[in-house]
């Protein structure tokens, strides 16, 4: 087991949360950089980022997506931003791929990639073999990494089937996402299960949805993975969901945590080594 430096990816806003839900739910693009960095200050170097449009429903837009990434990048130069490609509401290839034609400093470092179709509690995400290997391969064209995103063991073993004919390239980060109803259970026999079973080039951080949010990135912390943390999985600090959460008090938490675990988060330049990006232009 290898224990690198810690790098806490923030997935600030995501899809579904709105402000009725949680007034911590960043909306805007000042918003989402406002979080952004607070989390960056307390130690989180990757932003999973999702655009809203002004009635804050979920938008594939790449303007707005230009317009959030380079404000971002304005308060958090070195950090690692990464975007979302979801099929959960957009549908069709142009749509889901549009912002992977940004180019200069509203150019992402990564995208998700979710490796199969899933049911939500409430809607289906519906990723088709097509789908995920024209993804995959404007992803690689465009020099942006693939952020993997796996729900099921289905999901490895199909990202695999990628990597084997050269549809997915080096480098490997896998996000593995426990906990959704209809997918995986939020176990250590999951966990590691799927840890174990990786490519052995792979980085790879856990998340847990909801309730669960804590208790797996506890276990990716030990175990020596990364963690993903933040609202869009999870609006409560606590499984009573009493106290509502912010992205800030959730990076601090893990924070502590690694740190009670001898694990110090990473510095920009040492996040980039262990994903495989290349260190940005001085």
């Amino acid at each position: 087991m290898k224990m690198d430096k810690l790098i806490i990816n923030v997935a600030v806003t995501g899809m579904i949360p709105g402000k009725n839900d949680n007034p911590n739910v960043p909306i805007t693009p000042d918003e989402i950089a406002e979080d952004c960095h607070r989390c960056y200050e307390a130690g989180a170097l990757v932003f999973h980022l999702h655009a809203r449009d002004k009635n804050g429903e979920p938008t594939y837009g790449s303007e707005l997506y230009h317009d959030i990434i380079t404000k971002v990048r304005g308060k958090c130069p070195d950090a690692v931003i990464c975007v979302s490609t979801s099929g959960r509401v957009f549908k069709s290839f142009e749509k889901r791929s549009e912002v992977l034609n940004l180019d200069g400093n509203a150019k992402p470092d990564m995208a998700s990639l979710t490796l199969g179709s899933l049911n939500f509690p409430q809607q289906a995400s519906v990723n088709e073999p097509d789908m995920i290997q024209a993804l995959a391969e404007k992803m690689n064209r465009q020099g942006i990494v693939p952020e993997l995103e796996v729900f099921d063991m289905g999901m490895l073993d199909y990202a695999k089937y990628l990597i084997d004919r050269k549809v997915l390239h080096e480098p490997f980060y896998f996000n593995l996402l426990l906990g959704s109803l209809g997918t995986l259970s939020a176990t250590p026999f999951h966990l590691s299960t799927l840890a174990m079973s990786l490519p052995s080039n792979a980085t790879w951080a856990a998340a847990g949805i909801g309730k669960f949010q804590f208790y797996v990135n506890s276990m990716a912390i030990t175990m020596g993975g990364h963690v993903r943390v933040g609202l869009e999985d999870n609006i409560y600090m606590d499984t009573k969901k009493q106290e509502l959460a912010t992205n800030l008090k959730l990076v601090e938490r893990l924070v502590r945590l690694a740190r009670s675990a001898e694990r110090e988060t990473c510095t920009p330049i040492e996040a980039r080594k262990i994903i495989g990006l290349a260190p940005l232009p001085r």
